[in-house]
């Protein structure tokens, strides 16, 4: 992966991280970036990067001090996505929420435009992007 893609995909992930773009903004810059999708592991507090060739980027998650809930609530997990979608939970606030919700992680499908969130017993909630 050239020098150009990982810098992009470093900032994108660092503004997410800090809170200062929204969902839309990090997919934008992902597009750019040439991503075709990503997974968001919270156990293992990476995120990895996938490009269309198969090259990846592995790049650490800062996540919260908090135990993710034994159970999947996907009503509370739509509820943080919901407040996403409209910019009123940035990234470091979703990270919260979704783990209170049970989620231990999520793929972004950016081809497919949709979101795969998973549960500790295989649990799936699957979010179209909004128009």
């Amino acid at each position: 992966m050239n020098e150009s893609t990982q810098s992009i995909i470093r900032e994108t992930v660092q503004a997410s991280v800090e809170g200062r773009i929204h969902f839309g903004q990090v997919i934008g810059q992902l597009v750019t970036a040439g991503v075709e999708s990503y997974l968001a592991d919270y156990r293992a507090h990476r995120i990895v990067y996938y490009l269309p060739d198969g090259q990846t980027l592995d790049v650490p998650l800062d996540m919260p001090d908090i135990v993710i809930a034994d159970n999947f609530d996907a009503h509370a997990l739509q509820a943080a996505i919901r407040g996403s979608q409209r910019g009123e939970v940035r990234y470091p606030e979703f990270k919260r929420l979704s783990s209170e919700a049970g989620c231990i992680g999520y793929t972004v499908w950016i081809a497919g435009r949709h979101v795969s969130y998973f549960g500790r017993r295989g649990e799936t909630h699957v979010e179209k992007f909004p128009d």
